[in-house]
């Protein structure tokens, strides 16, 4: 995907194609989904049970599917045990909404 212009928050940055993206994972969750910006994160919620790192592999599997990329392009920077976490995203084909509106897809960089 092609780089952008950063317009917002700082709950998430590019390092050339890939995002790098601070989360604030909730699992046990009634769904998974992308919430809302909190702070200098982007509550993500899940309905695996964090159990030696469960949630957040559902998560790299979620989040694969919504940003299109394959789950190994997916690294998890910090906190696999933990609900405060960074994932670094390559070059992710789609941004979702949650994102989307604070970024603009540009070949320009």
């Amino acid at each position: 995907m092609p780089r952008t212009k950063i317009k917002g928050d700082a709950f998430f940055s590019w390092d050339g194609d890939t995002l790098v993206l601070n989360v604030l994972g909730a699992p046990s969750a009634k769904k998974d989904a992308i919430g809302q910006v909190k702070g200098h994160q982007l509550g993500i919620s899940v309905t695996a049970v964090p159990v030696r790192g469960r949630a957040t592999d559902h998560m790299v599997k979620f989040l694969a599917v919504e940003f299109g990329v394959a789950p190994k392009d997916i690294t998890v920077v910090f906190g696999r045990y933990n609900v405060n976490k960074q994932l670094r995203i390559k070059a992710p084909t789609i941004l979702p909404r949650e994102i989307s509106k604070y970024t603009s897809l540009s070949r320009d960089a």
